[in-house]
């Protein structure tokens, strides 16, 4: 094989680190609402988890990360919170809550909570006392509150918009505004604030104290505003996410916010982590929030938006590298999540994005670091974009009828010929199933040995057992056009046992040099002399030999 001369190093931690399971750990996305119902009211909820732990750990997974299930509501399906201690009714009880985190632990599971920092629910307690206060009281100084423009205050403060559409303002009946970067349900936090500091430290403390490995940071890029609020003097606000530094996203302060969580989680044994959910315009800057005394990992959104090209998905991989390993932190590789439209439809939909889609798992498992996997892309569930408009709520629709994320969120189909597929006990679902799905089930995949299912949970298996995956490091290796081709290696000499990797993201059959024991492809491969015959839209691994 004739390597490239390009190497990029993945980081690594120092030698005093513990077991660093974060490092290289496949984190599974569990969307509350659509995992598993054991009430019977269409929507799932911590006991249907609970009952569904075997079937995380033996795919093979490391932790479990679970969106929003505090009390809420749900005007935004729970990232509206109204108390952080406690559990809505809707999902069970704090009761459930910690059995699931001991249930958890017993299967080798580790539990990642969401936490809601940049705002609270217009329900939240302290949002009613700041309703009930005068301008200019403690009471909305938790949050930002200001004065009009215009002669009689009648104009919003500035020209920010919602992420969700319109104005990023709303006005009370006392001619104050208030600030809601998202829905107006979700009135933003006042992060210059001492008290609001002080508030979520507790918060933080009393999920750790009940046992919970980590939290995903939901905006982390949010939080700290410019001074002066000033305006962004552009429509259109929302294109501009991950590409431009707004006055109200990744500023500078909210950093100070993440070295004091930071502290906080390295008090507690057991290596306790926080992820954050950060859009920032370009990789640099994104890395700043996983320096060594800030967050131990931030989504990388630029991977999961990459087209599937070979020269652009390089581009996005090798850059993450780099910029993750300036600041000595793990890349994280995610293909979709609860707010993007599923990749197996991104990729193209049909035969043709599943193939993709099975390509893509192999090349994401395969790269040095952490993989979030969202649940149900181990099925190769499609985005439903035929969703009746009843069931249509999702608020982010507000900026249009094609941003909703309703699709991306419909429940899992666990066994069975029919709707709900054993989600829950109620064939009436929060959000219906489509009945093509029988043939995606658990229970129909895990008889299959060529499934998806089968897929990700032979690459779990042999990502967990074989030394070069994981954390390490990554050499590129020469292919032909449209692919790409690296090699894993558990010594930078070379030395140790190396594991290939080949994926073909071009339109033509091509032939990858293949010294070693081929381990595990995403789809037909066949033998052709002393190389393999590589199809369009497939990957393989093989445990490789140098010469």
């Amino acid at each position: 094989m004739t390597q490239d001369t390009l190497a990029v190093p993945a980081a690594r931690g120092s030698a005093g680190d513990a077991t660093r399971w974060w490092r290289d750990a496949v984190i599974y996305q569990v969307y509350v609402r659509s995992f598993a119902d054991s009430s019977g009211d269409g929507v799932g909820d911590l006991p249907g988890i609970r009952a569904r732990l075997s079937y995380l750990a033996g795919l093979g997974v490391d932790a479990v990360w679970l969106t929003p299930f505090y009390v809420s509501p749900m005007a935004d399906f729970g990232y509206d919170v109204a108390d952080y201690r406690d559990v809505d009714p809707m999902f069970g009880t704090l009761a459930d809550a910690r059995g699931l985190v001991e249930d958890a632990h017993a299967h080798g599971l580790r539990v990642i909570v969401d936490v809601v920092p940049n705002h609270t629910s217009d329900r939240h307690a302290w949002f009613q006392a700041a309703l009930a206060a005068a301008p200019g009281s403690p009471e909305r100084a938790r949050y930002v509150f200001r004065d009009g423009k215009g002669p009689d205050g009648a104009e919003p403060p500035n020209d920010w918009e919602s992420v969700f559409g319109g104005p990023a303002w709303t006005r009370l009946p006392d001619g104050q505004w208030y600030l809601h970067l998202f829905a107006p349900q979700q009135p933003d936090l006042n992060w210059e604030n001492p008290e609001v500091h002080a508030e979520f430290e507790d918060i933080l403390r009393f999920w750790l104290d009940l046992g919970v490995d980590g939290f995903r940071v939901d905006v982390a890029h949010g939080m700290a505003k410019a001074p002066g609020l000033p305006d962004v003097g552009h429509a259109g606000q929302v294109e501009m996410l991950g590409t431009a530094v707004l006055p109200y996203f990744d500023q500078d302060a909210v950093h100070d916010v993440h070295r004091a969580w930071r502290r906080l989680l390295d008090s507690y044994d057991g290596e306790r982590i926080a992820v954050a959910e950060a859009w920032a315009p370009t990789p640099e800057r994104l890395a700043r929030y996983t320096r060594p005394d800030e967050l131990h990992q931030a989504f990388n959104f630029h991977y999961l938006t990459a087209p599937w090209n070979a020269s652009r998905m390089r581009d996005v991989i090798e850059e993450t590298l780099r910029t993750a390993g300036e600041v000595g932190a793990p890349a994280t590789w995610v293909l979709s999540n609860h707010d993007v439209k599923r990749h197996v439809t991104r990729y193209g939909g049909g035969p043709g994005g599943l193939r993709r889609a099975r390509a893509a798992a192999l090349l994401t498992l395969a790269l040095p670091g952490s993989a979030y996997v969202y649940q149900g892309e181990e099925l190769g569930l499609p985005e439903v974009l035929d969703l009746p408009e009843e069931f249509q709520m999702d608020p982010q629709r507000e900026r249009g009828a094609d941003s909703g994320r309703d699709g991306c969120r419909v429940p899992m189909p666990w066994e069975g010929d029919e709707p709900p597929f054993g989600f829950g006990p109620n064939a009436a679902t929060w959000l219906p199933i489509p009945p093509a799905w029988r043939d995606l089930t658990v229970a129909a995949q895990s008889a299959d040995p060529d499934s998806m299912l089968a897929l990700y949970r032979e690459a779990l298996r042999v990502r967990r057992e074989h030394p070069a995956l994981g954390d390490g490091t990554l050499r590129w290796l020469v292919g032909p056009p449209g692919t790409l081709f690296f090699v894993r290696e558990t010594s930078p000499d070379g030395t140790g046992r190396s594991l290939a990797c080949a994926v073909n993201m071009g339109d033509r059959t091509v032939r990858i040099p293949v010294r070693g024991a081929p381990l595990l492809a995403s789809g037909p491969v066949r033998a052709d002399g002393d190389c393999v015959a590589l199809p369009p839209d497939t990957a393989l691994w093989w445990d490789a030999e140098e010469r």
